[in-house]
């Protein structure tokens, strides 16, 4: 469609800056939050922490976790809430799951993340959804210029943002909002629909590029411009994967990365190589998507205690309907 001066996405794009130098940073006003809702997701965040952990980010890490959790030795729910607590400097807040049973079970429980707006004991809180990978940390961007929410384009789609990753500056105002908008919602309206409605036309846009890729990207064929923002550029997988910073599973019919995936769907799945002439085959693209899943399952298990078959990977292939904010890559 052709912009016009309503369109918000012909606002500037945030400009990532040099960070102020660490020693004149109060680290404790900014964090990183996760939100949990069941045993899945909880091992999921703890990975992330751990990732945070290892990079040496600064900020605090912030665990939003059901009230009916205990953390104590007693049961792996327990014993995931201290490990993240006692190895990975994570804060616990134990919450009521906000959810609307009524609609798809698969994300009726996602307008938890949005209780990122209520933490107001931080400046500013940086969202991640934990069915991710955090590959460089991103504590560069909690100084970026004031704004209620900062958010990325979901390239993938026709005029949208993503809350895959959402920079917020908690507020009782801006939470009323948020309450307001979850006991409005209308069936297939959740978290994302929620940002969109509310900040669409007024956020700071985040370049997706480094800070939101998708999986699915690297099964893609063509020219990759949506990703790239460019038609000049020549589409490299090894040199995106570098400089990438945030990495989100998004590849229906496959399965989310901690359920089991059948070799069949898996080798339907994954990306071809490309044929180069008289030089043989291009296998990096595919090479780094499996690596993707397979270094995801050996962390679950390395950081979880996770063993493929326990009753975190017992769901099946089909457990997952096709979100409508999946990335669908061309494949020719």
């Amino acid at each position: 469609p052709s912009p016009n001066n309503t369109d918000p996405f012909r606002k500037p794009v945030a400009s990532i800056v040099s960070s102020p130098s660490p020693d004149d940073i109060d680290w404790s006003r900014y964090a990183y939050t996760q939100y949990v809702t069941n045993l899945e997701y909880l091992c999921n965040s703890v990975m992330l922490f751990e990732t945070l952990h290892r990079l040496g980010s600064k900020a605090d890490r912030l665990m939003m976790y059901p009230a009916t959790m205990l953390p104590d030795l007693a049961s792996v729910e327990g014993r995931l809430l201290l490990q993240a607590q006692n190895e990975y400097n994570v804060k616990l807040k134990p919450i009521e799951v906000l959810s609307r049973s009524k609609f798809e079970s698969t994300w009726a429980d996602s307008y938890t993340k949005l209780l990122a707006f209520n933490q107001t004991q931080y400046s500013r809180v940086l969202s991640l959804d934990s069915d991710s990978v955090v590959l460089q940390h991103m504590d560069e961007l909690f100084h970026l210029p004031s704004s209620p929410v900062a958010m990325p384009r979901a390239y993938w789609l026709e005029n949208q943002l993503s809350s895959q990753l959402l920079l917020i500056q908690p507020s009782v105002e801006e939470f009323a909002r948020i309450k307001t908008a979850i006991e409005e919602v209308e069936n297939g309206e959740f978290d994302m629909e929620i940002v969109n409605k509310l900040y669409g036309k007024n956020c700071l846009i985040l370049p997706h590029r480094p800070y939101d890729i998708l999986t699915g990207e690297f099964r893609g064929k063509g020219r990759h411009e949506n990703y790239l923002g460019n038609s000049y550029e020549v589409w490299d997988p090894e040199k995106i994967y570098r400089e990438a910073k945030f990495l989100h599973f998004s590849d229906w019919p496959m399965p989310k990365p901690w359920l089991y995936a059948d070799e069949d769907i898996k080798n339907k799945t994954a990306p071809t190589c490309d044929k180069i002439d008289d030089e043989g085959d291009d296998c990096r693209a595919r090479n780094l998507w499996l690596g993707f899943y397979s270094d995801f399952k050996e962390r679950r298990k390395n950081v979880c205690g996770v063993m493929e078959g326990n009753e975190l990977e017992s769901r099946s292939n089909d457990a997952r309907p096709r979100s409508p904010h999946e990335y669908i890559p061309e494949l020719v």
